[in-house]
This record gives structure tokens, sequence and C-alpha cells, in this order.
């Protein structure tokens, strides 16, 4: 398979997905540095969309929020605790870029400020993560 189609393909799987992504970049023989900047690059992308171009999403997202603020549940408590800072850096991990970001936006956050923190957040995990599993192939090939 071409190389650039395999880049593509890791791109995108990391605009859904960062934890499927790295693997496939793996499987496909890439070497970690481009996963790892690949597998950033989508899921900025995934971020920058839902943060900047999803409107109507976010607008949806927003009025559900407001409402669950009221109740004081688990997310706003989240947010009370961790902010942006926390929310940029941990949703990557835990519940993903698009959603991290949907998640941001819906509680109010400045769409620069999240985009930076996601970004941040995104690169410092696809790093680690593909350090991870490029430690543990030489591990198990070693």
């Amino acid at each position: 398979m071409n190389i650039w189609i395999q880049i593509v393909t890791v791109v995108a799987t990391s605009i859904v997905e960062l934890w499927a992504a790295i693997p496939l970049g793996f499987a496909f023989g890439l070497h970690p540095v481009l996963i790892g900047t690949a597998c950033a690059v989508g899921s900025i992308l995934a971020a920058a969309i839902v943060i900047f171009f999803g409107k109507s999403l976010r607008e949806w997202l927003q009025r559900r929020m407001n409402r669950g603020q009221k109740r004081g549940g688990r997310l706003t408590r989240i947010w009370e605790k961790y902010g942006v800072a926390g929310l940029g850096f941990l949703s990557p991990l835990i519940t993903g870029a698009p959603l991290g970001a949907a998640i941001g936006i819906a509680m109010g956050a400045k769409p620069v400020k999240l985009f930076v923190w996601m970004t941040v957040g995104i690169v410092a995990w696809s790093a680690i993560l593909t350090g991870a599993v490029a430690m543990g192939m030489l591990t198990l090939n070693g």
C-alpha cells in the first residue's frame, strides 16, 4: 500500500479515535514519529471542526448543558474543578478529541482557549501513547 494512503488512513482514523489510529499506524509499519504526528494532526482537525465549525452542535449542547447545570451534574462538577485546561488536556485520552471539544464548548469555554488546550493535550497524548506502543514493541521484539 502506498505510504501516503497509509498516512491519510491514520489521520482519518485519528479524527474518529486516537486510540485506534496508533495501533493502525504500527500495523502499517510506519515510523513512530510519523504515527504520532499523523494522529495528532487528525485529532486536532477533529477538535477544530467541532470547536469552530459545529455551530448547531454547540448550540444544542449548550442548551442541554444549561439544563444539566441547574441540577449540578457530574460534568458541571468536573468543569468547576479542572476548567478548560484540565478538560483540554485530559479529554483526548478519556473521551476523544471531538467529544471533549463538544463538552468544552457546551460548558462555555472560549473557543480559542479550548483549542489551544485541546492541542496541548492531543500532542502530549499522541506522543505518550505512540512512545508507549513503540517501547512495548521493542520489548516484545528485542
